[in-house]
């Protein structure tokens, strides 16, 4: 079945003759290519566009190999722009042309060009891309498929999917692979033969074995506060081995620049301000996590926390983890203090909201315990519950939503109308 991403091909559309560079971002294998090469021009079409003022030049296509040259590339694409109508310029695996910044940068200073890119290797996936054209680009980031887009192409209710989904992930390719066996060894070959030798190679990392322990230390704990020392005593009780803080901080911000990993820093809600002490990592794909781990370490309520985490920042939201302080007098009359955490401060322009990930509140205590931090919280923004159970979303006596998973994930609007 086909997915029709129309989330971003929303974006796309609003793009349409901004004056920028649309520059389509994102982990490699998620869709990218499909987007831009697929379902925009199917748009374009139906809006009366005329085939010849849509020009598409796949560059890894050997049929275009001399479009590589720069000047080259340029003079062609002109050599097609015969009257003063927009001209819709799609251009694929565009790091394959050798100072393509100049192209882009000479393409921008023609009035009825209208400019759209992508790439899918190391060099253009690096959130560096963003830097050479700031002011004069606009980026779209793609992300691999929501559940609800992954119920889009496998015609699966959300319940039914869920296990699917958060062990393998959604790389649309997934849903083309028959048995469990076959999305694995996927997603392993992908990882091994992809991400890993594009990282190691642009960066020029010759310890390839540290760098990989490092990547299954980070999947093994996500959801859970961390940092460079912590990491560093970690790979050093498991190897035996010392590794630097400073080459653990390298190494994370590359897989970052990858789009592998994404890094949510703790901010204190009460003071209103960051603390760079700890912070957490989440995986853009469950699916390359779980396989780096080799299906071992499937806690559902880890992989949960990060499932909400990818929907929020898919959304377009800032998300950051939350802390606030709760003091109280312990057994020996003395005021101790003790912080508490929220899951996720998530902002969307002015408005915020804070979030828990619960994967059941079976009782009273459990409730009261991921209540603890939220009621601690003096501010009128809105606070949420989300838990796996399929209920039916209420707010209780003090203001605090409680919401399932599923309509969550598969509603943008749950959390912010409800």
């Amino acid at each position: 079945m086909k997915v029709r991403r129309d989330f971003y091909l929303q974006q796309l559309i609003a793009g349409n003759n901004n004056g920028l560079i649309k520059i389509v971002t994102g982990i490699r294998r998620c869709g990218k290519s499909y987007l831009l090469f697929k379902i925009f021009p199917e748009y374009l079409k139906n809006i009366g566009i005329k085939d010849d003022h849509i020009i598409k030049i796949a560059l890894d296509d050997i049929e275009n190999a001399e479009l590589r040259q720069p000047l080259t590339l340029y003079r062609f694409i002109k050599s097609q722009m015969t009257d003063d109508n927009t001209y819709y310029i799609l251009l694929d695996e565009v790091q394959l042309v050798p100072k393509f910044e100049e192209v882009l940068n000479s393409l921008l200073r023609i009035d009825n060009a209208d400019v759209y890119v992508t790439g899918s290797n190391s060099k253009f996936l690096s959130s560096d891309i963003i830097t050479e054209f700031r002011g004069r680009g606009d980026e779209i980031r793609l992300y691999p498929l929501s559940l609800s887009e992954y119920c889009e192409g496998t015609g699966l209710r959300p319940a039914d999917a869920w296990k699917d989904y958060y062990t393998f992930g959604g790389l649309p390719h997934i849903l083309s692979l028959e048995t469990d066996k076959k999305k694995l060894d996927y997603l392993t070959k992908l990882f091994e033969s992809v991400y890993l030798i594009d990282i190691l190679e642009r960066h020029r990392i010759k310890n390839k074995a540290e760098f990989e322990e490092l990547v299954r230390i980070v999947a093994s704990g996500i959801g859970a506060p961390t940092n460079t020392s912590k990491l560093s005593n970690t790979f050093r009780s498991i190897k035996n081995v010392s590794i630097s803080t400073n080459t653990i901080d390298k190494y994370l911000g590359y897989m970052e620049d990858a789009f592998i990993l994404e890094k949510a820093t703790r901010y204190d809600i009460k003071g209103k301000k960051y603390i760079g002490s700890l912070s957490k990592f989440y995986f853009t794909d469950l699916g390359l996590r779980n396989a780096i781990l080799g299906l071992r370490q499937q806690e559902e309520s880890h992989i949960m926390e990060n499932i909400i985490y990818n929907e929020l920042r898919r959304r377009g939201c800032k998300v950051d983890v939350g802390i606030i302080e709760q003091r109280y007098i312990d057994n020996n009359n003395k005021w101790q203090r003790k912080q508490l955490e929220v899951d996720f401060v998530v902002n969307e322009g002015s408005k915020r909201y804070y979030i828990q990930s619960a994967l059941a509140m079976p009782n009273d205590e459990k409730r009261k315990q991921e209540l603890a931090s939220l009621l601690r919280i003096n501010d009128s923004f809105k606070k949420i519950i989300i838990v796996k159970d399929d209920i039916k979303a209420w707010t209780d006596d003090n203001g605090i939503l409680t919401i399932g998973l599923i309509e969550f994930l598969t509603d943008s609007n749950s959390i912010f109308t409800a």
